[in-house]
């Protein structure tokens, strides 16, 4: 009975403690820990400031920067972008938890916001380099804040409005431009179809000419032949350049640029068109994707853009451009200025997610190395400094060859085009595979953190992704790239000729000899960088040519040949891309005077050398180094990251990348997660 009853009393207490309110005690055993804390970095004497990070930023930028930091001002000003107050800072950064009708609609109001404060002026009606720098800088700027944002304008100023201005003459520049830049009208760009995305040539949309009424006669023959993905068509754009095969008297004179109204003024479809939504993506849902399909639509004579080809009223082909090649290639002029933004967005947007990365691992401790010690920083680890650091250091080489290749598009001469097309489909490629490789990076680098979207990386991989295959997929683009490079070595071989442009004039000289043993003073030498880089793509350009050569010579065509020798032509293609990069960068360290920026920037060079190397298996496969030099290599590779590792905040910041345009993680982390900021 005692136990029952000793039972039965201890029911009753724990009965009596759940429905009885208690005062509240204190538990005075225990004694307080010192818990986790945020420290700005800038306070730590492991992060000095050995170089002027604005003279850095000028490099890095290159030109506009009044202009760039104007339109950041501009942005982080208004509600219409987001504003948002964490740990006692402003961010800006979209809400992808609207929905694709709401982000569609908040992109146009941006638009307006922009448009309604100049920051279109001159995009399409400026000439000269200035103007399209100004342009490129402030695309830039947008680009960082908005994927969607960037592209509805990119389609609707650089497709729509470009081709225009580069297909088109002056019946075209006088009656589109200025509305276009005005936005008066929303163009878009039909090039794309279901069943022909990078094989432009093969699209199905037909035009016949009516020498009776003097039209053009645009049609969808068959379902593949829908255009396919063309931003700005599902919902605002009023009018399409299309792209299509050009039909005269029976003949197909190939493909060529249409203007097509395809929306009145009040945003009803026009007659004989039909418009559908693509739907929602994984990405990008603030741009208004679309199908449209055309029967039988009549277009005037003058909406051809006519600067390559024209018709005359009784349907006469005209062209100074005989070769249907290079008239081909005319008519994808307006892509090349799609890969130049495309490239320099992925370069900006790794930084933005190293930025974050960086600057969290530099406040955020992990484990400690002794009993009872202080936990240690992220970024002091190894393996974490390995992780980051050399993908610091391809931003800023990508971020110089970037520029150069900027520099190059907007002093474009008829004589460089051909320089410019294979230079930006070998950056377009490199740098937005790299910009996927950085974001995932990053996003694993900042742990659970990573994963919540307000600090912007985790849904910059969404956004971005697009980009791998977006005006070119990424693998066509590099085969393009050998495919051309296989061109100059023909000609030159067969006509004896020394190579000439495309940094390949090192061909001209004897193949260079590499050091048996690779002491760190030789990995660090940018002559033993570049011959390496050098002795790489030469070996590869040749193994090509003698490969395509070989499956010629048992029968197979051309083409086949080339496709068969694919594995060698990715080789090469990475192989042209990183000797350029690296080339580029030597030059702009080159020019810098003796002193901290110059040493730094000596060690970025060799850390992007050294790791592009490292990371590349055909520096083994085809025996360019031993196996001891290539381990002599990667341990170069820490010891440059130990090195750079008190520089990586000063790095970061000289960027230029406004507080706001971060995230949270970026900086108090504890505050922005406090009980406050979770109420807030």
């Amino acid at each position: 009975m005692d136990n029952d009853n000793r039972r039965a009393s201890r029911r009753t207490e724990v009965l009596s403690n759940h429905l009885l309110p208690r005062p509240h005690t204190t538990t005075a055993h225990l004694s307080p820990s010192n818990c986790l804390s945020y420290a700005p970095p800038e306070l730590s004497s492991s992060n000095p400031v050995s170089f002027d990070t604005y003279v850095m930023r000028s490099l890095l930028d290159g030109h506009n920067l009044d202009d760039r930091d104007w339109l950041f001002g501009l942005i982080v000003q208004s509600p219409l972008f987001n504003r948002q107050e964490r740990g006692g800072r402003v961010f800006v950064s979209v809400d992808y938890n609207h929905t694709m009708e709401q982000q569609r609609e908040e992109t146009m109001r941006r638009i307006g916001y922009l448009l309604d404060r100049g920051v279109f002026r001159g995009w399409l009606t400026g000439d000269g380099p200035q103007e399209e720098l100004r342009k490129l800088a402030l695309h830039e700027v947008i680009s960082m804040y908005d994927h969607s944002l960037a592209v509805k304008i990119g389609v609707h100023i650089f497709l729509w409005g470009g081709a225009v201005k580069f297909l088109g003459t002056k019946r075209h520049h006088d009656k589109w431009l200025r509305a276009t830049e005005n936005y008066e009208l929303k163009g878009c760009f039909a090039m794309t179809e279901l069943g022909h995305g990078s094989n432009v040539r093969g699209v199905e949309t037909v035009t016949t000419y009516d020498s009776r009424s003097g039209e053009f006669v645009i049609n969808t023959p068959c379902e593949s032949a829908q255009k396919y993905w063309i931003g700005g068509a599902a919902n605002h754009a009023t009018h399409t350049i299309v792209f299509s095969q050009l039909y005269i008297n029976g003949g197909n004179q190939g493909v060529h640029a249409f203007i097509c109204p395809i929306r009145d003024s009040s945003g009803n479809v026009c007659p004989n068109i039909r418009i559908a939504e693509c739907g929602h993506k994984i990405g990008l849902n603030g741009v208004d994707n679309g199908r449209i399909w055309f029967d039988n639509v009549r277009i005037p004579r003058e909406n051809l853009l006519n600067s390559v080809a024209d018709v005359s009223p009784r349907g006469e082909y005209l062209s100074s451009i005989k070769n249907v090649d290079q008239r081909f290639a005319a008519f994808l002029a307006p892509l090349t200025s799609g890969r130049v933004t495309i490239a320099s967005s992925a370069v900006y947007i790794s930084k933005i997610g190293l930025s974050i990365a960086i600057r969290y691992a530099l406040t955020r401790r992990a484990f400690s190395m002794t009993p009872n010690g202080p936990e240690v920083l992220l970024l002091d680890y190894p393996s974490h400094q390995q992780r980051l650091l050399p993908l610091l250091a391809k931003i800023y080489a990508m971020s110089f060859a970037g520029l150069e290749l900027k520099m190059l598009y907007v002093n474009r001469t008829p004589e460089s085009n051909k320089a410019i097309h294979i230079v930006s489909s070998a950056y377009k490629a490199t740098f937005t595979w790299n910009n996927m490789r950085t974001l995932q990076e990053c996003r694993e680098a900042c742990g659970g953190q990573g994963v919540k979207s307000e600090n912007r990386i985790g849904p910059f991989k969404g956004e971005f992704d697009v980009h791998s295959t977006f005006e070119g997929d990424n693998n066509v683009l590099m085969q393009q790239i050998s495919k051309a490079l296989l061109g100059e070595y023909i000609v030159c071989q067969t006509k004896k000729k020394p190579f000439r442009g495309l940094g390949l004039e090192h061909m001209n000289n004897p193949a260079p000899v590499l050091p048996s043993q690779l002491t760190s003073s030789i990995l660090r030498s940018s002559e033993f960088q570049l011959d390496l880089f050098h002795l790489r793509e030469r070996d590869l350009l040749g193994r090509f040519a003698a490969e395509v050569s070989q499956y010629q010579a048992q029968g197979e065509s051309k083409e086949s040949a080339f496709n068969l020798s694919y594995q060698v032509a990715e080789d090469l293609g990475r192989a042209f891309s990183e000797r350029a990069i690296l080339k580029t960068f030597i030059e702009v360290e080159s020019k810098v005077p003796a002193g901290s920026l110059k040493d730094v920037l000596g060690l970025l060079r060799s850390l992007y050398a050294l790791i592009s190397v490292d990371e590349d298996a055909a520096f083994l496969r085809y025996g360019y180094l031993s196996t001891e030099n290539a381990a002599a290599v990667r341990k170069e590779v820490l010891k440059l990251c130990t090195e750079l590792r008190p520089h990586a905040l000063a790095l970061v910041s000289s960027f230029g990348i406004p507080d706001a345009f971060l995230s949270p993680i970026a900086f108090d982390w504890v505050g922005s997660n406090a009980w406050p900021s979770a109420q807030h």
